[in-house]
């Protein structure tokens, strides 16, 4: 027998946005220090380095992220290692924002100007400290916008945990379907609550890169 939609349900998929938050924001910052490292890497003057980095990149850009899912989780179990939905999404959502944002910030690293990195060499400065110090605070403003876009994907992205038995909002938005049948409701207030998440970071990610093009032009 079926409920009616009522105000109980709407602040239950409203609780469950916390856990998609926390998804992303744990993907996010792990594929912020994996992407730092796959970037470094693409760069390196270290060829071994450069050809990993770049397989990484291939093989988790060029896989749907719904087959990544199912790689580390049912993967996992399959080989003995008994994970549960909340880890498996995690990892598989770290290592898919690794291998975009390494990529994305390889293309910031080598906009710098390439003279920038001459004049450091020409100064003595060694690789680290060419990287700290001049490439990468310029490649950090050119890379803002980007990484603010890819993160409001990274959120909706997040929404494919629900295949593997992860409650996050999506989920929590298809068990309340399935208890009430007011599909109109149920995943209307979902889309809604993903709009007010994301809207705002791609008004951010607008802004910046405004700003980013007006000060260029400067």
């Amino acid at each position: 027998m079926f409920r009616p939609f009522g105000w109980h349900e709407f602040v239950i998929i409203v609780m469950a946005a916390q856990w998609t938050i926390a998804l992303s924001a744990i993907a996010f910052a792990g594929g912020a220090v994996g992407g730092l490292m796959i970037a470094l890497a693409r760069v390196s003057d270290f060829w071994p380095l450069r050809i990993a980095a770049l397989g990484f990149i291939r093989i988790f850009q060029g896989t749907p992220l719904l087959m990544q899912l199912f790689l580390v989780f049912f993967g996992m179990n399959i080989l003995g290692f008994g994970i549960n939905p909340w880890v498996a999404a995690s990892i598989a959502l770290t290592l898919h924002a690794s291998a975009f944002l390494g990529e994305n910030w390889r293309g910031c690293i080598e906009a710098v100007p390439p003279g920038q990195r001459e004049a450091a060499t020409a100064l003595g400065m060694r690789y680290y400290n060419r990287m700290r110090y001049i490439v990468l605070p310029q490649a950090g403003r050119i890379a803002v916008a980007p990484t603010v876009s890819f993160l409001v994907q990274l959120i909706k992205g997040t929404s494919l945990a629900a295949i593997i038995g992860f409650t996050e909002l999506t989920r929590q938005g298809q068990i309340i379907n399935n208890a009430t049948f007011s599909p109109f409701m149920v995943f209307g207030t979902v889309a809604a609550i993903y709009f007010v998440l994301c809207w705002p970071l791609s008004l951010l990610a607008h802004r910046m890169e405004v700003n980013l093009s007006r000060a260029t032009n400067r």
